[in-house]
């Protein structure tokens, strides 16, 4: 059936959070591990459904069969930083090298231009090689590093801090 990129809707509440836990699971790049996030499903569909029409964020998800296997999404910064937005990213290790991050972060930039947005900013593991790549693909710039951004059990983990000028 192939890999289909849609706006999650309060519908996938549920499975987000599903979605979440096993990615918090997977990988250590996320700012939560297997607990996942203190979210309940009303919450997160009210949220989905607070964003559906915003030009100032979306949440994206990447189905296969049905199943969630990547999101992403924009949420455009306050007040004097309204130019920027907040990008995040993930896809379930199993997905990882197939395109799918591409594809999501392909329609973040689409949203993003016809929102007016100016600059993306994300944070990535300095380490996160295949993120860093990706993001250096489709132009991000690396402006500066955080030395202990994380810390899990008593490693502490830097990571670089990115952003893409909207042409």
């Amino acid at each position: 059936m192939g890999i289909i990129i849609e706006k999650a809707t309060f519908e996938d509440a549920a499975e987000i959070l599903h979605y979440l836990k096993q990615i918090g699971i997977e990988t250590d790049n996320l700012t939560f591990g297997a607990e996942g996030l203190p979210i309940t499903t009303e919450s997160e569909a009210a949220y989905i459904s607070q964003i559906e029409n915003s030009c100032d964020e979306i949440m994206l998800i990447a189905k296969e069969n049905g199943k969630i296997v990547g999101n992403a999404s924009l949420s455009r910064l306050p007040r004097r930083m309204k130019h920027r937005g907040d990008f995040s990213v993930s896809v379930l290790k199993e997905y990882w090298n197939k395109g799918i991050g591409s594809q999501l972060l392909l329609e973040v930039i689409n949203f993003a231009k016809e929102n007016s947005f100016e600059v993306i900013d994300l944070q990535v593991r300095s380490d996160n090689l295949s993120a860093i790549h990706l993001y250096e693909k489709f132009g991000f710039k690396k402006i500066g590093m955080h030395p202990a951004f994380f810390k899990i059990g008593c490693e502490e983990i830097s990571f670089d801090y990115m952003y893409l000028k909207i042409q």
